[in-house]
């Protein structure tokens, strides 16, 4: 056991996987998390609220729209 950890060398790791998968977990669950709310306001507006269906599906519409507007992924700026 004492020569695995001797043979550690914090900082040596190739870690470019970890961070391909933690930009990957980022972008998907922004995504996720749009389509929540889509979905959230919709059935709240046809379910709980007397808007009916095409209110709460317009709307969710219309948020959806705004969501990818601003979440979409934008180019690096170069100066």
């Amino acid at each position: 056991m004492s020569e695995a950890a001797a043979e550690f060398h914090p900082g040596d790791q190739d870690i470019s996987g970890q961070l391909a998968t933690y930009a990957l977990f980022g972008r998907m669950m922004k995504w996720v998390a749009l389509g929540i709310a889509v979905l959230l306001v919709m059935l709240v507006l046809w379910f709980c609220v007397d808007a009916g269906f095409f209110t709460g599906l317009f709307a969710g519409v219309v948020l959806l729209a705004l969501g990818i507007t601003f979440l979409r992924a934008r180019p690096a700026e170069t100066h």
